[in-house]
């Protein structure tokens, strides 16, 4: 009898065993898994950025206008702690254009960021807080463009409808949305640039991302403040602790959140250091410079 049992105990969990192995090997399959660390299969011909058109790709909220704008010489303004102290304040003011990304305020870090904005970028998931504030990110400067960016299954559905609500009321307001064709090629940009599908891969672009290829159609030069490099947080001796905002000093390490979301598997995150590996690599290409902190 003991004999039987013990046959039985060793059949399930041999049973058990095989049933791991094929739940491992289906989620693998379905699943890209991979090292972020290099940047394969990127095209020594990388398309030119120039010339992807502005309007096809960002479709009014409101209204038939057409993003049709350029600026000689841009900033990008990005929300990183790097920036507290820094004084830049007025330097970046008196910048040709001026580029900003999701509910990043001006209002309180003047000194620090200035206080012109030029174009907003803001993700789906910050429309909310962005909305929240009009008089901070809607109504403070008229002249400035909204370009919200999101998948068109959430944009169309809900956030497009919200959008137009909020333009009927802001009459002055000038705002568009990414549209379909050109999200697929915000998609395909990364792909080709690293060698990796981003659905598979189970990466979000980050709204850095597409800030730095809307500041590249839009400006002949662009100049960014506060974006680390791609080896920052591997450096010896390790940096120091930074807030991941300027305005919210309480928030995430922002190594901690880099790293975490590069080499995470499960779920979908941000490949931050791999994004700034694809900027370096276009910084001669479309005379991109970055300071605070200077870029080797």
């Amino acid at each position: 009898m003991s004999n039987n049992t013990g046959q039985r105990t060793a059949i399930l969990v041999v049973l058990f065993a095989l049933i791991m192995l094929l739940i491992i090997y289906s989620s693998n399959s379905g699943n890209e898994v991979f090292h972020y660390t290099a940047l394969r299969g990127k095209s020594p011909h990388p398309p030119n950025l120039k010339k992807w058109g502005l309007k096809s790709g960002y479709l009014p909220v409101y209204g038939n206008k057409t993003l049709n704008s350029h600026c000689h010489q841009c900033v990008i303004i990005t929300s990183s702690s790097h920036l507290l102290g820094s004084k830049l304040g007025s330097e970046i003011d008196q910048s040709e254009c001026t580029i900003r990304m999701n509910d990043a305020p001006t209002t309180g870090y003047e000194a620090d960021v200035g206080n012109k904005t030029t174009v907003r970028v803001v993700a789906h998931s910050s429309i909310y807080r962005v909305l929240k504030g009009p008089q901070e990110f809607v109504n403070k400067t008229p002249e400035t463009i909204l370009i919200f960016w999101g998948p068109p299954s959430k944009m169309q559905k809900s956030l497009l409808k919200i959008l137009q609500r909020v333009s009927m009321s802001f009459p002055s307001m000038s705002a568009y949305v990414v549209s379909p064709v050109r999200m697929k090629q915000f998609d395909d940009l990364f792909r080709g640039e690293t060698g990796k599908d981003r659905e598979k891969s189970r990466s979000w672009l980050s709204t850095g991302w597409f800030t730095m290829v809307i500041a590249v159609e839009l400006c002949d030069k662009v100049h960014v403040y506060g974006m680390v490099p791609p080896n920052y947080c591997s450096r010896r001796p390790q940096p120091g602790k930074m807030a991941y905002h300027y305005y919210e000093p309480k928030g995430p390490d922002e190594c901690t959140t880099y790293i975490h979301n590069e080499r995470s598997r499960k779920g979908n995150h941000h490949r931050f250091i791999t994004e700034k590996k694809v900027f370096a690599s276009w910084a001669s290409l479309y005379n991109i410079t970055f300071s605070h902190p200077a870029w080797d």
